[in-house]
């Protein structure tokens, strides 16, 4: 027994030495064509998950159990694998991946091979969004692919990003559906960039079809990252950083200012002594510079880490980040700040089920500010506020106090109090900006789940035919809560029961909404994926409901006798008057049946077809239901006999597509008619439209794709005709009808067309690798067709009608200044007594009739990018790495109303030193009018305030460095970085910010110069 024992014993011991062996592997890696020794090459033993990375001599050393595998991976190179028996040296030689065409591409419910795309579909650089250092991905994308324009509202944290695929197509909503891991969205704030894993834009009908009735601003899918078999890997990335304002105007100081507004009082032709030459040289006056006051350094911070690992049945990724940002005004309330978690969990159950979750929860909460121009208008009152008043009172001024000290009526009078108290007649006409920044308290919270749960199961021997379940949640909960806090002078306005109260925010009041959102999607989809010797055949069909639920209450309440943080809830306001409370819901639902074909013969030869049917509960009955056809072809001329020997030619395909797209996004119930309750009464509010159908978007596209040198160069080139029709209008009904709101009707039709271009240049054979992507895109939008009894959609300063493009800036045409009363006369002819003087602006008569009057007017600008392109440069030599975005925009005009109120306006706000060049007299000049407190022509909306709002932008710049050798301090990689954002800006235009999207720029928060520095870690 005991020998038996000892020979158990003995054996097991021999067999756990030999379980336990481990070779000591020594190694190189190169580049198999250039022989150039690799940097940072991850050698991974896959059973263990432990690994390495190369050196600055590209040589490893490993510890790895024999009859391990070693996958050796680098990015450009296609991965190579090696079971370790008995080799102690290994000579690794890592094929360059200049033959990009065989990775799939994710398009609709399903992956297809790039090099067998025929539709307008653009694969987003992760790795060159991931740089750009950015809180919302949204960012990440401009400048990165052809035909999308990308644009910040404005450059305040938090606000809203504008996507526009190959331009506006609609009178209404053009924004693109997103789609992230099969799950549907129109918003893409909560994701967290460095989740992304990949991003596909379907720019045209033919890639975005299956998505039909949603589909017509086109499509992005997102993909997200999942976890890998091997050992548990860390990453954590932090990086930090500090923004200023740019670019802004060069204001008056206070002398300038009493010059100019001396001489705007002598022009008007005022009798009497000018009060502005009496006050020259007041010992209260301030040289305020409020420009300089309102923007302070802002400060953003960013963390993500990410967990990820597995086995062969079983992946996961786990990863959370935090991103905060301070914006650039004085104090804390415009900040921005987001967390979010992530899990991706994915089991395979057998060689043929799978299953998967991933769930994404984001808790984001802004401070609001007003950012455009909207009331109270912060960044706009920062324009005008005259030099001469001072931020803050004097503690000797009467109506000083410490919870108030900032000035708002200016120049309070010791004596003349019964007069009014202040010299505002002379200075006031504004805010005081700090003071609204200040007091400001507008709080607005999100938190969102979004996220899927599929099963996969594979029939037939080689997995041909694939069957998916996917269920998706997307569920909002929103909070807004503002305090308007009262504050400034007594001007003695008000109600009778406000008596005695500061003249802003009189009362003082809160105002609240609660709101949820529910969305869930369930599709189902079956693919057959099979080759034939010569022949491929992808087939999907699926079915796919979605149904959406929402409401939301809201409530005020005015006059709260304390207004601490602890007293802002409705319950603690006043309830005699001014109540308001409010509550609505609403839901939609959506069915649908889509499928797709792809035939691809012999690789030369591919046709692609998408049919997708859908019925929408926002039409009624008979309209309910939509069809949404494509189809598209490509041809391969490399793989063609004729070309294939040409050993340079690498890739040269064909496209052409043809398909129909719709937009149900508009109101819930627009086709019902509405009721009213008055007194006793049911009255018609609105009558509905039963008639009521889609908007729909036909597509029309030629395409190029040419690859030369191994597809180191690569060339795209598109053609596409965009038109959409049946856009739905409100058409006001005759007042003979009564009082009602207009009825929707699909009236409307829109074309957009133009040519986009992108190149690509990518070397990886030698020491200094780089890649560089250029892309160019032109668009010309026109409006074809609206109703008969609506002619003309006009808007303040715009105007939309037939042969013109969506909201064109319309107004007079300005021809110079005036220089002389007989000019006058002469352009004048046709009115008797006109009231021009020298040095008012001359405008253009267009029926030559010797005067100006609304026949006059024309069209004077597009507010419709007519060229947009970017350029991206990433390289490494070494340890060292480097990338750099441009982007522009071009072809593009805005109405610069800013520029009217400061410069051109009658009241005594502040100018910009542009004003120092005003006609001064006969000769002096013909481009700036004359400086008045009267009308000198600037009160018509004209081309005067329509500028060139193109631009070209640096928009990002970083320079990483990886360490190498550094497993002694148990991590896997090392970086760090510098990042620049917004670094300058080459432009014409005048305002605070070029990249304003609204039609009227009122005083846009502009975007800031930041810099940034990171580290990133992996263990």
């Amino acid at each position: 027994m005991k020998k038996t024992l000892f020979f158990v014993i003995g054996v097991c011991a021999v067999l756990g030495l030999h379980a336990q062996t481990t070779i000591h592997v020594r190694g190189s890696v190169k580049d198999a064509l250039s022989n150039e020794e690799l940097i940072g090459v991850t050698v991974l033993v896959v059973e263990t998950g432990a690994g390495t990375v190369t050196d600055i001599n590209g040589t490893f050393e490993l510890a790895v159990p024999v009859n391990n595998t070693l996958r050796i991976s680098y990015v450009g190179y296609a991965n190579q694998e090696v079971v370790i028996t008995d080799q102690t040296v290994l000579d690794i030689n890592l094929q360059p991946e200049t033959q990009l065409m065989d990775e799939l591409v994710v398009v609709g419910y399903s992956a297809q091979k790039k090099s067998t795309l025929t539709g307008a579909v653009a694969p987003v650089n992760v790795d060159d969004m991931e740089r750009r250092r950015v809180a919302d991905v949204r960012q990440a994308l401009q400048g990165q692919v052809a035909g999308v324009q990308v644009t910040q509202s404005t450059g305040a944290p938090g606000d809203e990003i504008n996507i526009r695929i190959r331009g506006e197509g609609t009178i209404g909503n053009n924004n693109p559906l997103y789609i992230v891991d099969g799950v549907p969205t129109r918003e893409l704030a909560f994701i967290n960039p460095s989740d992304i894993e990949s991003m596909t834009v379907l720019k045209d009908a033919s890639a975005a079809a299956i998505y039909g009735s949603r589909a017509s601003a086109g499509v992005i899918v997102i993909t997200t990252k999942s976890g890998a078999a091997g050992k548990t890997n860390f990453d954590i990335n932090f990086y930090g950083g500090i923004q200023y304002a740019s670019n802004l105007p060069k204001m008056l100081n206070a002398q300038q200012y009493m010059n100019v507004v001396e001489k705007a009082w002598n022009n008007a032709g005022y009798s009497g002594t000018n009060p502005y030459t009496a006050d020259k040289g007041r010992s209260d006056f301030a040289n305020t510079d409020w420009l300089g006051e309102l923007f302070e350094p802002g400060y953003t911070r960013n963390i993500q880490m990410t967990a990820s690992g597995g086995s062969d049945k079983l992946q996961y990724l786990l990863s959370a980040g935090y991103v905060s940002q301070d914006g650039i005004v004085v104090y804390d309330n415009d900040k921005y700040k987001r967390f979010n978690f992530r899990t991706n969990i994915n089991a395979n159950l057998s060689e043929k089920i799978k299953i998967g979750t991933n769930l994404q929860l984001s808790y984001a909460v802004q401070d609001k500010l007003s950012s455009k121009g909207d009331a109270p208008g912060i960044i706009r009152h920062a324009l005008l506020r005259p030099p001469v008043i001072p931020v803050y009172k004097s503690p000797s001024d009467p109506t000083y106090s410490e919870t108030n000290p900032f000035t708002d009526l200016p120049f309070y009078l010791h004596n003349n109090r019964d007069a009014g108290g202040w010299e505002s007649d002379k200075y006031e006409w504004t805010q005081n900006p700090i003071a609204l920044a200040y007091f400001t308290d507008d709080t607005r919270s999100h938190f969102k789940t979004f996220g899927n749960l599929f099963g996969e199961i594979s029939f037939l021997p080689e997995k041909e035919l694939t069957f998916r379940t996917n269920a998706g949640v997307d569920l909002n909960f929103q909070h807004e809560k503002a305090f308007f806090v009262n504050f400034g002078d007594d001007d003695g306005g008000g109600s009778q029961i406000d008596r005695g109260l500061g003249r802003q925010n009189r009362p003082n009041g809160l105002d609240e909404y609660r709101g949820e959102e529910l969305t869930f999607t369930w599709n189902n989809t079956l693919n057959y994926n099979k080759m034939f010797n010569l022949h491929s055949l992808n087939a999907l069909a699926g079915s796919e409901f979605i149904t959406n639920y929402g409401s939301g209450i809201n409530a005020s309440r005015r006059r709260y006798e304390y207004d601490t943080e602890k007293f802002r809830y409705i319950d603690f306001g006043s309830t005699e008057q001014d109540i308001w409370n409010g509550g609505s819901g609403s839901e939609w639902a959506l069915m649908s049946y889509f499928t797709s074909l792809t035939y691809v013969y012999d690789m030369r030869y591919m046709l692609t077809a998408n049919f997708r049917a859908d019925a929408s509960s926002r039409f009624a009955e008979k309209n309910r239901w939509g069809y949404f056809p494509s189809l598209s072809v490509g041809w391969k001329l490399s793989e063609e006999q004729f070309l294939k020997k040409q050993d340079w030619l690498s890739d040269l395909k064909l496209r052409a597509s043809i398909g129909q797209l719709g937009n149900q996004e508009i109101a819930n119930y627009a086709y019902l008619t509405l009721i009213k309750k008055d007194g006793d009464k049911y009255l018609v509010s609105r009558y509905g439209n039963p008639d009521l159908k889609w908007e729909t978007t036909t597509q029309y596209n030629v395409g190029l794709d040419a690859g030369i040198f191994r597809n180191r160069l690569y060339f795209t080139a598109d053609y596409f005709h965009k038109y959409t029709t049946d856009i739905l209008l409100p058409i006001s009904l005759p007042s003979i009808v009564g009082d009602v709101q207009p009825t929707i009707v699909n009236a409307g039709e829109v074309s957009n067309r133009g040519w986009e271009f992108g190149i690509t240049l990518r070397n990886s054979e030698t020491a200094f690798k780089y890649n560089i992507n250029a892309n160019l895109s032109t668009v010309k939008n026109r409006v074809e067709k609206l109703h008969p009894n609506l002619p003309s959609l006009v808007g303040s300063v715009t105007r939309t009608e037939p042969g013109q493009p969506l909201n064109a800036y319309y107004g007079y045409v300005f021809e110079g200044v005036y220089q002389n009363t007989d000019e006058i006369k002469t352009h004048l002819h046709g009115t008797t007594n006109p009231t021009p003087l020298p040095g008012d602006i001359r405008f253009k008569d267009r029926n030559d009739d010797g005067r100006i009057d609304d026949n006059d007017r024309d069209f004077i600008g597009d507010p419709n990018p007519g060229l947009l392109y970017g350029l991206n440069f990433s390289g490494s030599y070494k340890n060292f790495d480097m990338a750099v975005l441009f982007q522009g925009v071009g072809s593009v005009d805005r109405y610069n109303d800013s520029k009217k109120i400061i410069d051109y306006d009658t009241r005594p706000f502040n100018y910009t030193t542009n004003i120092l060049n005003a006609w001064d007299g006969e000769g002096s000049t013909n481009k700036i009018p004359r400086v008045s407190f009267t009308d000198n022509g600037s009160s018509r909306i004209s081309s005067i305030f329509v500028e060139d709002a193109s631009y070209f932008r640096l928009k990002n710049i970083e320079i990483g460095y990886s360490f190498t050798n550094i497993r002694k301090l148990g991590l896997q990689n090392m970086r760090i970085y510098m990042s620049g954002q917004n670094i300058f800006t080459l432009t014409g235009y005048t305002g605070l910010d070029p990249e304003s999207t609204d039609l009227i720029d009122m005083g846009t928060y502009p975007q800031s110069r930041s810099f940034i520095f990171g580290i990133n870690l992996s263990f």
